[in-house]
């Protein structure tokens, strides 16, 4: 099933101290996969001693003041996460709708199209920041399952948070 595991959203709690995250304070993320589930872990800036070996991305932000509006998570962690998917056959419907995310914020590039053996169509995408192709299967999530793939990816993309110093776009 394509929803297996959720990842949340910031928990506002320190992963090392568990100590309650203050709005207006400068916290780290980490992207990391255990097993089949992908993991986001925060850090107060006090704690941060940089990503764990092998985490799909990391990034900077700070917990919102009030009435502040989330900013979604930098490119290379979206790319990460982008590429690890591309192993993962139950996430199939949501690479596809990220990789059209990345394409509508011209991350990634629409080269070509095809057909695999089995008759899925391909597109072929190009990054140019890491000069990199990709496969993409084509795979419309069912009308049902919109939603919750929607709240998966606001979830996992958007933090409560402003990320970096803003050099990423």
């Amino acid at each position: 099933m394509l929803l297996d595991f959720e990842v949340r959203s910031c928990s506002r709690l320190c992963a090392q101290t568990g100590k309650a995250l203050q709005p207006g304070e400068v916290y780290f993320s980490v992207l990391e996969v255990e097993e089949a589930e992908t993991i986001r872990r925060d850090y107060g800036a006090e704690s941060w001693q940089g990503p764990p070996k092998g985490s799909l991305g990391w990034w900077r932000s700070r917990v919102p003041v009030k009435d502040e509006k989330p900013k979604l998570a930098p490119t290379d962690v979206m790319l990460n996460l982008f590429t690890a998917l591309a192993d993962k056959p139950s996430d199939l419907q949501f690479r596809y709708l990220l990789g059209l995310l990345l394409i509508r914020r011209r991350v990634l590039r629409r080269e070509e199209a095809s057909c695999n053996d089995e008759g899925q169509e391909i597109l072929i995408l190009f990054a140019p920041r890491r000069d990199q192709r990709y496969e993409l299967v084509v795979n419309e999530p069912d009308p049902r399952q919109a939603e919750e793939i929607q709240q998966r990816m606001i979830d996992l993309l958007y933090g409560d948070g402003l990320y970096g110093d803003g050099n990423d776009e």
